[in-house]
């Protein structure tokens, strides 16, 4: 974890605002890396989480993708970027973000305050590398993103245990895993190599370890 954040802290020492996008399958350990970045930059860093741009229940509902929720097309992407956009072009002012509380399954508006002196803004998402559905943009609005990697088997049983501690039942977390979660692993997968760096995932996300993608 020490080398991601040197790598993060150099970023943030660059004299400009800069975005940094942490990416990977789900339940990969990406909020645990963005913490443990956050922490270690303390007011020079802040997060915005893909989460919060989840349409709402009500919405998913109308659309028929509630089932879904998770997928790409279950996202206000527009919404996302724009807020990316703004997170750079207006450093100058305090820039309000929403965040996602799980307890309730929806997004809270303005909950993150993203003040002046925030040199670094790190962002995490699964979709940060795809190349259509409106998640093109994303990748010209971040200086650079990162991908962790992670054994399929050990995904698994993280993201069944998340829903479980949400009070999912144990079938039906592993039914929605299966339905849901392992088909988005591999829409990230499909484009890990666009990363600027690929991170290896031990069992303990937080002792992570990188290294440079391949030249092609």
């Amino acid at each position: 974890m020490a080398a991601l954040t040197e790598r993060a802290a150099a970023l943030a020492a660059s004299g400009s605002r800069r975005l940094l996008g942490i990416t990977g399958p789900p339940g990969a350990g990406k909020s645990t890396v963005c913490a443990a970045m956050i922490e270690a930059l303390g007011e020079r860093a802040a997060l915005i989480g893909m989460d919060a741009f989840h349409l709402s229940n009500e919405q998913l509902i109308r659309l028929g993708r509630r089932d879904r929720k998770g997928a790409p097309d279950t996202f206000d992407v527009d919404g996302y970027v724009a807020l990316l956009r703004r997170a750079r072009a207006e450093a100058d002012r305090t820039v309000y973000a929403p965040r996602f509380d799980r307890g309730i399954e929806e997004s809270i508006c303005a909950a993150v305050a993203i003040e002046p002196q925030v040199s670094l803004v790190i962002t995490e998402c699964n979709y940060l590398l795809m190349p259509d559905g409106g998640w093109q943009d994303v990748r010209p609005a971040l200086d650079e993103v990162w991908c962790l990697e992670v054994s399929e088997q050990l995904t698994r049983q993280r993201v069944v245990a998340r829903r479980q501690s949400f009070g999912t039942p144990p079938a039906q977390a592993r039914a929605v895993t299966e339905q849901v979660d392992v088909r988005n692993a591999g829409l990230v997968a499909a484009h890990r190599e666009r990363a600027d760096l690929i991170v290896t995932v031990p069992d303990d996300p937080a002792a992570v370890a990188g290294h440079p993608k391949e030249p092609q």
